[in-house]
């Protein structure tokens, strides 16, 4: 069944004889179905009886349909419904889509409802995915001369325990890290009149909970995306010590490099605690040192950093973390190097995968629960990384 309605209208061109071939029917009775489609509310007359071969109770067109035994709306219907839903705001903001371009009223829980079904579905379909070994989608393209992964997490709210509770000390709610990962190619980028980098094509996952499934996800969509046969491999990341841990675990041939901006950041971190924040100098003393940083001096910049003395309070516990920070990233900064050779230094295709992903899981007044969360990023993962047909076949 593809993602309209043509397998059904197909189907209604076939006699119950005909459909009954296929699936024979013993004790059959003539009954209403009530579909809702985008054209309105569809009402038909079908046989309805048992099984002969398996013994259970159905009706042969809606199996020929594909639709499931409590299934109220057409397949092309669905697909919109969902589609929509991956691509607003909410499900009120989905229902009130398509309400316009329907001439049925939906209603918001038709469309959550609808989603967990097939973000359920969605889901099986990526854990069957992993475990096989995936077919290049184009291996007919030429082999790259650079892949890039990039990690990065941030932060969404759940719907705690104590939720929906008067009293309570348990949290109402938690706050839990969603990782995302990206992979693409470096050829199909290009870049606007002002020099703003584009992606014609990218890979986005997104997991919760261990790194290592993640992993997994990702490098299945890569090395369908080309990944094995990349001459070079690119990885980027901030500083957290899973991301590097996940490269070791399943990216370790690929030049680790932290991101610079990452890097500038923690820079400030030193020399603001060092010399204060309202000292006038610091930005011209802070240019000079992302200047050694991104030009090849990056070795300059780690022996002073680490030679600092630490004052006492605050600003020396802030100058021993970022000591330690650039003493563990030290082999990842070697900017002048990587953009020499057309590569990237920033992570921000994946920084802004994380902005796209928040804008649809974080607005104001969103609580998830950790299924409700996997569904619709299933199916958003589906949309995203050209497996949407699938649903409907």
């Amino acid at each position: 069944m593809n993602g309209d309605d043509s397998g059904l209208k197909n189907a209604c061109n076939n006699s119950p004889a005909n459909l009954e071939r296929f699936f024979p029917l013993q004790q059959r009775k003539r009954r209403a179905l009530r579909l809702q489609s985008e054209l309105g509310e569809v009402n038909l007359v079908v046989n309805y009886g048992q099984d002969r071969a398996s013994g259970q109770w159905g009706c042969a067109l809606t199996r020929h349909w594909g639709l499931e035994p409590h299934q109220k709306i057409t397949p092309g219907f669905a697909d919109k419904l969902c589609f929509t839903a991956t691509a607003t705001g909410s499900y009120e903001e989905a229902a009130q889509v398509a309400s316009r371009w329907t001439q049925s009223p939906v209603s918001h829980s038709t469309v959550h409802k609808l989603v967990q079904r097939l973000g359920a579905l969605a889901e099986k379909q990526t854990r069957e995915r992993v475990v096989t070994v995936p077919s290049e989608a184009l291996p007919q393209r030429a082999a790259s001369a650079l892949a890039v992964v990039m990690v990065d997490g941030w932060m969404v709210r759940q719907r705690g325990p104590g939720w929906g509770r008067k009293k309570t000390q348990r949290n109402r709610v938690e706050w839990h890290e969603l990782k995302t990962g990206v992979f693409y190619l470096d050829e199909p980028s290009a870049r606007t009149q002002g020099g703003r980098g584009l992606l014609a094509d990218k890979v986005v996952v997104s997991w919760q909970g261990e790194p290592t499934e993640l992993g997994r996800r990702l490098n299945w969509e890569a090395l369908r995306g080309g990944l094995g046969r990349a001459k070079n491999l690119l990885f980027l990341g901030d500083g957290a010590p899973w991301i590097w841990n996940l490269q070791q675990d399943r990216w370790a041939e690929a030049v680790g490099l932290l991101d610079f901006y990452h890097a500038s950041e923690h820079c400030w971190n030193v020399w603001r605690a060092l010399r204060g924040e309202k000292d006038p100098q610091l930005p011209l003393w802070m240019d000079r040192r992302l200047h050694w940083l991104r030009h090849g001096q990056e070795k300059k910049v780690l022996r002073e950093v680490a030679g600092l003395k630490r004052p006492r309070g605050e600003a020396g516990k802030i100058i021993e973390r970022e000591q330690t920070y650039f003493e563990s990233q030290a082999q990842r900064m070697n900017y002048q190097q990587i953009a020499s050779r057309g590569w990237p230094i920033g992570s921000g295709a994946v920084e802004s995968a994380c902005r796209q992903k928040q804008c649809r899981f974080k607005r104001p007044g969103q609580f998830w629960t950790p299924k409700g969360l996997r569904h619709l990023l299933a199916l958003d993962e589906a949309r995203r990384n050209h497996h949407w047909n699938q649903l409907w076949n």
